[in-house]
């Protein structure tokens, strides 16, 4: 039986090529990037080159970019790091209650050290407003985050505007762009965001990697105390066989772009088609015209999320419930629960479905009617 890998949101797998660069600088460049003999210079020229690439991958500069573990570090660092750097203007925080738990708890451990943290609503397209956030920036407002793609939904924020909307205030505007960095191509000098968090591993790049975009003037205190890495923001040994990986996989992404997107779209596409061959009762949770093509969160009517991931994994079917963080269990997920009510049935039947390099389109269609055969039977 061939096992179908469907969450690709949580994880993804490592790009063979990726594979290889990390091996190689593994065996050939241990030397530490801070040392100024010939080992650690060539540890710091691979580091400075992956720099280049990522910050070029966003149009930004290269002095922009603190490399972290992955994203949790960087929303932590983003947030915490903001709220403490600029708390003598104000401690009013904006966020959305359907950010992924790595900001989420970030906020709410602000909350308990005297910050003012303010929930923007969401609505049952799974997206909030512009005119929410006019409403409720105040003048001692220091920071606004809201992700660009919900890593449980697929929903797109409209961040374009939201941030455009903060530029012109003293607050600064981060976004978890983790689940977006792949798809789509980001420019800073044409969006309004100050502060950006990347995690390597979803774009084919190793764990425990990732980056922080940091806007030049933004006011930021370290989180980690040691050396003087990462122009003091980040203190810690640079992981440099990681990053050149994720400099490979980024390297990767920037030309497989717009193909990747495309295949990903007829994945979805092949999939969401079948069930509906299949007479599969479901429906899609948030708005289908405002969601990334790699991510469908399915609700099954008179379903249990426990019971349906326990059965397609015994048939050899990968998925989730929700965010990897919460992956096993059976709680109902926060982002349906605020965009349907906490007493909804499609917080407990609802499955999340991700895409990418480990599929083909046979693969989607037979996960399908795998899938439909599990649900007609449990009915």
């Amino acid at each position: 039986m061939e096992s179908i890998y469907l969450d690709h949101a949580a994880t993804t797998p490592v790009h063979p090529e990726v594979i290889d660069v990390m091996t190689t600088v593994s065996k050939e460049t241990f030397g530490n990037p801070s040392s100024v003999h010939l080992f650690g210079r060539k540890a710091r020229k691979l580091l400075d080159e992956a720099r280049r690439t990522v910050a070029k991958s966003i149009n930004a500069n290269e002095k922009e970019i603190i490399f972290t573990s992955g994203g949790t570090e960087a929303d932590n660092l983003a947030i915490i790091g903001t709220a403490m750097a600029n708390q003598h203007k104000g401690k009013h925080i904006i966020t959305t209650p359907i950010e992924h738990h790595a900001s989420l708890h970030a906020v709410e451990y602000l909350e308990r050290q005297g910050f003012e943290i303010e929930y923007l609503p969401v609505y049952e397209d799974g997206r909030v407003t512009l005119e929410d956030l006019k409403e409720r920036l105040r003048e001692d407002t220091i920071l606004v985050s809201v992700m660009m793609v919900n890593n449980e939904t697929g929903v797109i924020q409209p961040i374009q505007e939201l941030s455009k909307l903060v530029s012109g205030h003293q607050a600064y505007f981060h976004s978890d762009i983790v689940q977006a960095f792949g798809l789509y191509e980001l420019d800073t000098q044409n969006l309004s965001v100050d502060l950006m968090a990347v995690s390597s591993h979803k774009i084919n790049g190793p764990k425990g990697t990732g980056f922080l975009y940091i806007r030049e003037g933004t006011a930021v205190h370290a989180q980690q105390h040691g050396g003087e890495q990462e122009r003091k923001r980040r203190a810690g040994t640079e992981n440099v066989p990681s990053i050149a990986g994720f400099q490979k996989a980024v390297e990767l992404m920037n030309r497989e772009r717009r193909d990747r997107k495309d295949e990903y779209q007829h994945y979805r596409d092949t999939f969401l088609e079948t069930l509906e061959k299949e007479s599969v009762d479901f429906s899609i949770n948030g708005a289908k015209k405002y969601s990334a093509p790699t991510i469908v969160n399915i609700s099954f009517p008179g379903m249990n999320v426990e019971t349906l991931l326990t059965n397609f994994d015994l048939a050899g079917i990968a998925a989730s419930s929700g965010s990897a963080c919460t992956a096993g269990s059976v709680e109902p997920s926060h982002v349906l629960s605020e965009m349907y009510g906490a007493e909804d049935p499609r917080t407990t039947n609802s499955i999340r479905f991700s895409f990418g390099m480990a599929n083909n389109k046979d693969q989607l269609r037979v996960a399908a009617e795998k899938i439909s055969q599990i649900i007609k039977r449990l009915s």
